[in-house]
This record gives structure tokens, C-alpha cells and sequence, in this order.
């Protein structure tokens, strides 16, 4: 029976929206695609880094992953340690303390000179000036060039002096020695098929060529005067059964401008069966003894540094073992600048008895890496667009049946009998393959009625796990190697103390807040204040840097802001240990208190106002345009300048009044910082997203919001009759997060 048709009064209602169609599939799978955009482009905004634009592009990381080099000192090749270890400040660097790594490839691109990646470094020591040279690849023509950079305070800041040597084909390995008094560099150049020796001819920026040493391919070669004799080892990928990292050759001189005579013994194994027989360095002499560095094992690329004792070195013989060697570096994985690999070391000792100095280079990203993450990201997204369809086909607004006519042959002139029947053959097996697809299709089809309750809930559940999916295949794609890197300041990477109080209640908060922020990459150490009961065990707390627990003598908040000498870093990061946030937050965070270390840089903005004065949060501080104090329970600061002004003799009413609220003493510090300066005392840095853990606990102490903020109101009345009035100082710059090259 025909339908009537639809009155136009009726027609015109539809047009105008006064009438509503029940939603369609189309409908719904139209709301899910917006869903998937919204929410790749949430997850983008929340810390993750999608590839900046080719135009604003600095240094990205090749396949080669984000190799960079570090400086280590010591008193001994065999006790190195970090620079950041040894507290040495660099007030024009923005750096207190300096931290590794030292040079980048932003440095050389700075320069002048696009660069990929930095590694390999070779140091020469020139009176007061280290040197150091390296490899850096050149995006553009993914070619390595031999660079230089030069130190003049003992290896704490560099400059960088650009690429020194460019051939056609690529250089690494920049070995640099004396001999005779006239400076010669051997870089590897294994594309050409020889290894060629250099000399200066205008110290370091250029050189000549001397002559050809050798026509091999050798890799990683050095030159060692030892027992009166010149030795040249390296690995020759061009002899029979040659592996990459298992042999090495051997041949010696009377001097490294001399033919070469190969050893007897070449080409000489490693016995071990997990050792690595390949240079990865410079080898030097420590008690009259013969160490040489060798990479470890892992590819072409290693996973760490070996050090062999030379017991044996003569024409005929040759013997090394294996000897204890171990750097002390940081066990933040991805977050470390080293994290997943090094494969280079270079030790000499600094003159007139000062310490060692190593140059180690170092990555934070596993070989193959982005290929890796590439691929899981696209099969997740091949997952959801599965999804997609037979979804659509539940809920049928897809035609899960495929035309039978696909499968009929054609009827155009054939000639040959066999091709006539090899194609009969062939549309039969495609008919078949058709028809049992449609029979798979005839099982899905229009299964869920998504205007039922039970169909919507069906389609809801769906649409979020597509969701889900979308947000880490997008996270595997775009989201870069998976590090949170620091951000640097004039070229300068530098660390903090992170500080937290609380107490035995509140021991399940503390496990989780030192687990995650420990692995932060700026994070040096981490300082527990504990107020009061039983402190928890050192093997308690799960952390890749040290913890110390700093017992209280009585509960105070004030114990906050105690003077702590102990404290190695000059920025500190008072956090609440209920307050979880993203790494890359504190990192952006870290950033703007090294550009403004007078100030405190806070993730929470409050405002004072009115009469009496009132305490408002950050949401009322945004509709009135503007905030004059920052939680100091999410804060940056100069320990030095705010421990010693809140223990000042100015400070000790404001004191006594935190003790008998037993609040607010974040209030008097911003207070005691306003008072200093007529200009911004405090800055407002917006996280991408933090939980208040708080919520969740019944043991914060403004878990009462309204009677919280009642006391907060009170302190205000009180520290503005004693220090002034904060409503004159209103400020709104927050610091969002951007993308910006890095």
C-alpha cells in the first residue's frame, strides 16, 4: 500500500529542525568519526609531540635515533662520573647545575651546519682548550661529516666551530694524535674503500690530506705508540669471514707516516662469546698499563662500553682480557640522554694532575625505533577502520553482500581454448570466494538495532573502544620516540631537586608520586619530608634516582621550607605528593624558572581580592583576568632565596601563624617574595593535564573546600596587615604548552 504524501506543513517542520528525525546509522557512525578527530586531537594537546612542520624543524633524529655526546670527569678513567655530579655552575648558561648532554645537534645546527645526530667524539687537549671532534650526518645529504667544538673551563660549555672536514663520501671515527709536533686526525672512510691520515694545516679548522695509510675498509681505527713501536688497530670488513664486531686487525710501524706491517696473528677473535672485539674509542695508558675500548655487544650501533687490559702486544702475539668497567649514569631508560645505548668513550687526563675527562656519546632511542613504532601505529589503525566496518554492518549501514556479477565472465572474442578454460576456472573460484564472503556478511548484517537501549549501549561501547585505539595508534605515529626530553636554555641542559612532605598516612600517595616522577628526565634526586609517624624503608620507595627521607622532629608545615644543605641543585620543585602530572609539564615548567629563577613558577594559580580580603581559585582568577599567587605546592623555585626569606626574622610572625592554622604556608611565601620586588614575583605555568590524588583520599587537608578556603581567607587578612596588601600585583601570561622545535 502506497504511503501518503507528507503535507508541506509537515516537510517545511523537517526543514526547519521544529520536527526531529530519529537518528540514523549514518548518524551514528558520523558521530564516531567526529569522535576519533576530537580525540586524536586531545590526545595531541595533552603533552605529546606530533612533528612540527618541515619549516620549523630543528635537529629531528633520523633513523639513527637522538645520539648526543656527554662529559664525564673523574680521578680515574675507571671512577667517572656525570658532570651534573660534580655541582659545577653556569650562571651565563642558565644551567645550575651544568647537566649532560653537552653537545646536540641543535648546537651544530646552530652553527650553521644541518646535523641529524652527534656522536663519536674524539677529545685533544691544546694547553687550556679541549677540543673535541665528532661525527654529525648530514640530513640533507645523509652523509657523516667530521665537526669540532672547543671547551675553555674544562669541558663545562662548548663552542662550536662547525663541520672542520668534508669529503664526497662519509667520515666518522675522528681520531686525532701529535706526532713530531704537527696534529693529524685518521677519521674512518671505510665508503671509500681506505684509511687515509690527515694533517692540520690551521688548527682545527683546516686539514689536508697526508696520505693513504692503508687500502682497506677499515672501521674504527686507532693509532697507539706503545713499547716503542707504533700499532694501528681496527676492524677490516674487506677480509674472509669478517664479522663487524668481532675482530679486529693489526698492523705496526716505526712511525704513523711508515708502511705498515700486519700482525701475525690478524685476523684476532674474541674469545667471549658476549664480548666485542671493534674499537669504540681512544685507548690510554693508567699505571704503566695498556687499556683499549672496545663497544659492546648489540649491532653495529652497541649497547655499551667494554674495556680490555692489553697484556700481550707484540708483532707476533697479541692478548687482552676483559676488566671491570662501570660509568655511572642514569637509569631512566628513553628519559636518560644515554638511556638506550652508548658506543663511544674517549678518557685523557687533564694536565698539571686534574681529574679525567671522558667524552662518551650517547642515545635515548633503540635502534630501528620509529620503524618500529610506525608499524604497531599504522596496524592499530587498520584495527579501527576493521571496526569501522563491521560495525556499519551491525548496525546496517553497510551492505556486508558482495554484486555476484563481479565473478561472471566476460563475454568478449577469446582466443585459445586453454585461455577460455583457465579463465572459466578462475571466475569459479572467485564466484566461490564471493559467495562465502556473503554468506560471512549475511551473519553480520543488521545485527544490533542501534534504536533499541541495548543497541545504543552496543555502539557506545564501540565508539570508545575506537576512541582508545585511535589515541594510541596516534600516540605510536605522531607521539615522536616516546621520551620526555628536557628542554634546553641557551644550548644547556641542567637538573632539579624534587621536594615533597607528607606522612604515614599518606604512604600509598608517596610510592606512587617517587615511581613516576623519578624517571623525569631533569629530576636529580628526590627529598622526602616526613612530618610524622613511622618513615618508610629505603627499599619502600621505587625510584631510578636517589631518595632521601628527612625526618621531622615535630609535624609542621613549615618543615616545608626548611634550610637544607644537602640539597645539591639550586632549582627545587616543591610538589604535593597527592598531585600527578605528566613529565613533559614539569619539564615546561622547569624551563620558565630557569629563564626567571627569581620567581616562583607555579601549575596553580589563586587570587586575593575584595574586602575583606578573600581566597579565590584559579577559575575565578581567570573571569576576573588575573592571579597574584601561585601554590607553592606545585612550584618551582631558588631554595636558596626562598628557604632563607621564609626563615627570616620578617617571617617569623607570618610562621607562627601557619603553625596555629596549620595552613597557608604557601600564602606567607608568596607573600615574603612579593614584598622583594615591585615587578612579577610569581608565574603561572598551565599543565596539560594533572589529578589531584586528594579526591580520592580522606587525609589532604582541604578535602573540605569551603572550610579550607575560609582559613586561607583568614591567613590573607592576617600576613596583609603584617607584610601589605597583595590585590595591587594582578598578572595573566600563563605559559600553555606549545609546540616548539626543540
Amino acid at each position: 500500500m502506497a504511503s501518503s504524501p507528507r503535507p508541506a506543513a509537515t516537510a517545511a517542520a523537517h526543514r526547519r529542525g521544529l520536527i526531529q528525525r530519529p537518528p540514523s546509522a549514518q548518524a551514528y557512525l558520523s558521530a564516531a568519526a567526529a569522535l576519533l578527530v576530537l580525540a586524536a586531537v586531545a590526545f595531541s594537546r595533552a603533552g605529546h609531540r606530533f612533528p612540527h612542520p618541515p619549516a620549523t624543524r630543528r635537529c629531528r633524529p633520523d633513523a639513527e635515533g637522538s645520539w648526543s655526546a656527554g662529559v664525564f670527569l673523574g680521578d680515574s678513567p675507571f671512577s667517572l662520573e656525570p658532570i651534573e655530579h660534580w655541582g659545577i655552575s653556569k650562571a651565563d648558561g642558565a644551567a645550575w647545575p651544568v647537566a649532560n648532554p653537552v653537545v646536540t645537534c641543535a648546537e651544530v645546527e646552530d652553527a650553521g651546519f644541518p646535523s641529524s645526530f652527534v656522536a663519536k667524539p674524539f677529545l685533544f687537549l691544546q694547553g687550556d682548550a679541549i677540543y673535541m671532534f665528532f661525527e654529525t650526518k648530514n640530513p640533507i645529504t645523509s652523509q657523516g661529516d667530521i665537526a669540532a667544538a672547543v671547551s675553555e673551563d674544562a669541558g663545562v660549555t662548548w663552542q662550536q666551530l662547525g663541520v672542520v672536514l668534508d669529503e664526497e663520501w662519509h667520515l666518522s671515527y675522528p681520531y686525532v694524535f701529535t706526532y713530531k709536533n704537527k696534529v693529524y686526525m685518521m677519521p674512518e672512510s671505510s665508503k671509500n674503500g681506505d684509511i687515509r691520515l690527515y694533517r692540520a694545516l690551521d688548527f682545527p679548522l683546516k686539514w689536508e690530506l697526508e696520505k693513504v695509510l692503508l687500502e682497506k675498509p677499515l672501521v674504527d681505527s686507532v693509532i697507539i705508540n706503545f713499547q716503542g713501536s707504533y700499532w694501528l688497530l681496527g676492524t677490516d670488513l674487506s677480509s674472509y669471514g669478517a664479522k663487524r664486531n668481532r675482530e679486529i686487525s693489526i698492523w705496526y710501524s716505526n712511525s704513523p707516516l711508515s708502511p705498515w706491517i700486519p700482525h701475525k696473528q690478524n685476523l684476532i677473535h674474541n674469545t667471549g662469546k658476549m664480548l666485542s672485539t671493534r674499537n669504540g674509542g681512544r685507548p690510554f695508558i693508567y699505571n704503566g698499563n695498556l687499556y683499549r675500548v672496545g663497544k659492546g655487544q648489540g649491532g653495529g650501533s652497541g649497547h655499551g662500553i667494554q674495556v680490555f687490559k692489553v697484556e700481550i702486544l707484540k708483532s707476533n702475539e697479541y692478548k687482552e682480557v676483559e676488566v671491570p668497567f662501570v660509568i655511572n649514569k642514569q637509569l631512566k631508560g628513553r628519559n636518560a640522554w644515554n638511556g638506550a645505548r652508548s658506543h663511544h668513550l674517549d678518557v685523557q687526563q687533564l694536565p698539571s694532575g686534574k681529574p679525567w675527562i671522558g667524552v662518551m656519546d650517547g642515545d635515548r632511542v633503540p635502534s630501528g625505533d620509529s620503524v618500529h613504532r610506525l608499524t604497531i601505529g599504522y596496524m592499530i589503525y587498520g584495527v579501527v577502520l576493521i571496526l569501522v566496518l563491521v560495525t556499519g554492518g551491525l548496525i546496517g549501514t553497510i551492505n556486508c553482500s558482495l554484486p555476484l556479477r563481479w565473478s561472471l565472465p566476460h563475454t568478449e572474442k577469446r582466443s585459445g581454448l586453454f585461455n577460455v578454460e583457465q579463465r572459466f576456472f578462475l571466475y569459479h573460484k572467485l564466484s566461490s570466494l564471493i559467495s562465502n564472503l556473503n554468506k560471512l556478511g549475511s551473519l553480520i548484517c543488521g545485527r544490533i538495532n542501534y534504536r533499541t537501549c541495548k543497541g545504543r549501549v552496543y555502539v557506545v561501547v564501540v565508539m570508545l573502544i575506537l576512541v582508545v585505539l585511535t589515541c594510541v595508534g596516534t600516540h605510536y605515529i605522531y607521539g615522536g620516540n616516546g621520551a620526555e626530553e628536557p628542554y634546553p636554555i641557551k644550548g644547556k641542559y641542567s637538573q632539579f631537586t624534587l621536594l615533597t612532605m607528607t606522612y604515614d598516612a599518606r604512604l600509598w600517595n608517596l610510592k606512587m608520586f617517587v615511581e613516576h616522577y623519578s624517571n623525569c628526565a631533569s629530576v636529580r634526586d628526590i627529598v622526602v619530608v616526613w612530618n610524622k609517624g613511622q618513615p618508610p624503608a629505603q627499599g619502600e620507595l621505587k625510584s631510578v634516582v636517589p631518595v632521601r627521607i628527612r625526618v621531622e622532629d615535630r609535624n609542621s608545615l613549615n618543615n616545608r621550607f626548611n634550610i637544607d644543605s644537602e640539597i645539591k641543585t639550586k632549582a627545587v620543585m616543591e610538589l604535593d605528593d597527592d598531585i600527578m602530572m605528566t613529565c613533559d609539564d614539569l619539564e615546561r615548567g622547569f624551563k620558565v624558572w630557569r629563564e626567571h629563577p627569581d620567581r616562583i613558577i607555579g601549575y596553580y594559580p589563586r587570587l586575593s581580592e575584595g574586602s575583606p580580603l578573600e581566597y579565590r581559585n584559579e577559575r575565578y582568577a581567570r573571569q576576573q583576568g588575573g592571579y597574584n599567587m601561585v601554590l607553592t605546592g606545585a612550584a618551582f623555585m631558588d631554595h636558596g632565596l626562598a628557604f632563607k626569606k621564609y626563615w627570616s626574622k620578617e617571617a617569623e610572625v607570618g610562621r607562627q601563624i601557619v603553625d596555629s592554622f596549620f595552613n597557608c604556608e604557601d600564602i606567607l611565601l608568596n607573600f615574603l617574595f612579593a614584598n622583594a620586588s615591585l615587578t612579577s614575583t610569581v608565574e603561572y605555568v598551565k599543565p596539560a593535564w594533572a589529578i589531584d590524588m586528594s579526591k580520592f583520599s580522606g587525609v589532604a587537608i582541604s578535602r573540605n573546600t569551603q572550610a579550607h578556603y575560609h582559613v586561607r581567607s583568614k591567613c590573607l587578612a592576617k600576613f596583609s596587615e603584617i607584610y601589605g596588601n597583595l590585590t595591587a600585583k594582578r598578572f595573566f601570561n600563563s605559559r600553555e604548552r606549545k609546540p616548539s622545535p626543540r
